[in-house]
């Protein structure tokens, strides 16, 4: 050609393993005026493509995991938003609640979303800082465990550059900074829910992905005070919590989400496009009208379970909690956005028994097929120890009065300490009660779901 004329199109490339990369293709032409046509046509079909984010606000952790935040977002990142013309205002975070701070002065509204670099810990902040200015913006006490809090605008997107990234993982499938920014810059969107968590009143934190007393609250207060240590320290206070064998008595009320479509352990993981979590959403609007209406009181008719006992463990989880180090994760089927948590009870057992619990984290055998384990899908659910009940003698009456008919049995076969702590998406709380409500699909993030692997790599 005496002329070439020539423009290149980029474009999303999916690779193995839930990978995704940016390619492109360069067509050629002899005719400048056709070349110009198309390059104009391809640029409004862009535009129409209302989905996509042109102006961003970036928090960057330069703390978190291996203090890797600031050079993967502008090595990795920022050349891939500048090549799709997205534009963003860059804050690198210089101490705790930063972005959630940050997240109640800022102006946000001249934003299409919100980018977390980092690890789960930084998402939990900007996770507080949007449904917080959000609830304070519509005028709703976050306090009031009974409120029903507004969805997000915003969306917040993840580029996982932390320790487990928990979250971008059960999102996404795969924690890989460029897979990220590429669902970011297509726009893509996954609804997700979120739980608050509440102790007399007073609100404490939210959770979308771990609440954990017992066990998993023991191993993040031990490994508190060995932070000089690093990552390590997760893997040495998990071992000594394990050797200890602590349990704790308590009693557990919840209720169950009867609105869902799904169960703990019917085998059908949360994928794009979730049809569970779509009709479950649907099926908890219904009931939601039909109370709206008058046609049917919940408070009055939410039956409560009331489970009393030792426990390893209590943990609640509100996705699959997978990560590369457990790829089924705590609950392998939990859903994003159906609207409930799954609760795990892990009662007392001998702790050859609870090691082949944790174990099944780790391989294909269902983590649920124990005497000891039990899991029910809820929508709320309240803990009280032991210790506290003693404190208080007419808690088990009310107990019975709200709740109905208590269970308990299980043999001791270990220690029993007063209280533990919670584990909140890797962040202690310290009050042992607590009352604990789902908001379905509060949350929105540039995520689409981890996708169906083809067949070829599934047998691979």
């Amino acid at each position: 050609m005496a002329k070439p004329y020539a423009f290149t199109v980029y474009y999303v490339k999916r690779a193995r393993r839930h990978h995704w990369r940016c390619s492109h293709v360069t067509f050629w032409c002899t005719d400048e005026m056709l070349c110009n046509q198309w390059i104009q046509t391809l640029r409004e079909l862009l535009e129409k493509l209302t989905c996509r984010p042109k102006h961003l606000l970036v928090y960057i952790n330069p703390f978190g995991g291996k203090r890797q935040g600031k050079r993967i977002y502008e090595q990795k990142v920022a050349p891939l938003f500048k090549l799709a013309s997205v534009t963003a205002d860059v804050i690198v975070t210089e101490h705790a609640n930063h972005a959630k701070d940050s997240l109640f002065e800022i102006n946000i509204e001249k934003y299409d979303g919100i980018v977390c670099v980092g690890g789960d810990g930084m998402f939990s902040e900007v996770l507080h800082g949007l449904v917080g200015r959000t609830q304070k913006d519509c005028g709703i006490d976050q306090n009031d465990p009974k409120a029903s809090l507004v969805q997000c605008n915003l969306r917040i997107g993840i580029i996982p550059a932390g320790s487990t990234d928990c979250v971008c993982y059960a999102t996404v499938g795969v924690n890989d900074p460029v897979t990220s920014a590429l669902h970011i810059i297509i726009g893509d969107s996954l609804s997700m829910d979120v739980s608050s968590v509440h102790h007399n009143n007073a609100f404490l934190k939210y959770s979308v992905s771990l609440l954990g007393y017992g066990f998993y609250g023991d191993i993040l207060r031990d490994s508190e005070k060995k932070r000089w240590m690093g990552l390590i320290r997760y893997d040495l206070s998990g071992f000594k919590t394990f050797l200890s064998h602590h349990c704790y008595e308590g009693t557990v009320a919840f209720l169950p989400a009867q609105h869902t479509v799904g169960s703990p352990r019917d085998k059908k993981p949360c994928r794009m496009g979730c049809f569970i979590c779509r009709q479950s959403k649907q099926q908890l609007e219904d009931e939601q009208k039909k109370s709206l209406y008058g046609l049917e009181n919940t408070e009055d008719v939410e039956e409560w379970k009331v489970i009393q006992g030792k426990f390893l463990a209590i943990n609640a989880a509100n996705m699959s909690c997978a990560c590369p180090r457990s790829p089924k994760g705590l609950s392998p089927v939990a859903h994003l956005a159906d609207g409930s948590s799954d609760l795990i009870l892990v009662r007392k057992c001998s702790r050859l028994n609870f090691l082949r619990y944790l174990i099944r984290h780790t391989n294909q055998d269902d983590q649920f097929d124990f005497a000891f384990v039990e899991v029910y899908r809820v929508r709320k659910f309240q803990f009280t120890s032991k210790h506290l009940e003693d404190e208080d003698g007419d808690l088990k009456d009310l107990g019975k009065k709200r709740f109905g008919q208590i269970c308990s049995d299980h043999p001791a076969c270990c220690c029993t300490l007063p209280n533990s702590t919670w584990n909140c998406d890797g962040e202690i709380l310290n009050s042992s009660a607590v009352e604990v409500r789902v908001h379905c699909q509060l949350l929105q993030l540039f995520a689409r779901g981890i996708e169906e692997a083809p067949a070829q790599e599934a047998l691979s």
